[in-house]
């Protein structure tokens, strides 16, 4: 379940942003880009909480010779007080939104991704997102169409070829606090990528 996507501007992350972060705004989000060993991690805290996560969209290029593995597992943040938090796997999200996702939470969640995913100038969405979620939202019953739905967006475990990419959103147990100021770290291609966060945005409601 991946989201297939085209880093328009993929030349300028691998030039610019190798073995730095390279920040930009796009669609009312803050995104922070990092390129290593010829992969780009991009990443933006959205502006809403469900189901008491702070949520951040995520979207990694594989620019590197060799197979690459993303899981949102991988994803850490730690607050300016020095407590770690660990983002949930796929399967953990899609299980819990299954047990206790309403109808509003899961018109909010893809209000949100969509809003961040259509009004990033730096993506292009080819395929997959789109048909995924009208699929989702075809089944019957609202639990099993919010986990469908989650299960559209949420960040899963990819092996991207050299050359491809994907995106998702990575969820974060915070009982409806926000992330905070803090740092985001992420282990892939045997490199550690690691962002400097400001607060995330007011929620959206």
């Amino acid at each position: 379940m991946s989201h297939a996507i085209a880093w328009t501007c993929a030349a300028m992350f691998v030039s610019a942003a190798a073995g730095q972060v390279l920040e930009f705004e796009s669609g009312g989000l803050k995104y922070h880009a990092l390129t290593r060993a010829g992969v780009t991690v991009m990443v933006a805290p959205l502006p809403t909480r469900v189901l008491g996560y702070s949520i951040l969209q995520v979207a990694v290029s594989n620019g590197s010779v060799e197979q690459q593995q993303v899981q949102a597992e991988k994803f850490q943040f730690r607050n300016a007080a020095g407590k770690t938090i660990q983002a949930l796997s796929a399967r953990a999200v899609v299980n819990d939104v299954l047990k206790r996702a309403g109808r509003n939470d899961v018109g909010r969640l893809i209000g949100v991704y969509e809003a961040a995913l259509f009004g990033n100038s730096h993506l292009e969405l080819r395929f997959g997102y789109e048909a995924r979620r009208k699929d989702a939202m075809a089944i019957g019953g609202t639990k099993m169409r919010a986990a469908a739905a989650a299960a559209a967006i949420v960040l899963g475990t990819h092996k991207l070829d050299p050359g491809q990419s994907t995106d998702g959103a990575v969820f974060f147990p915070t009982s409806n606090k926000a992330l905070g100021a803090g740092t985001l770290t992420l282990e892939a291609a045997g490199e550690v990528f690691e962002f400097t966060l400001a607060p995330e945005p007011a929620p959206a409601r």
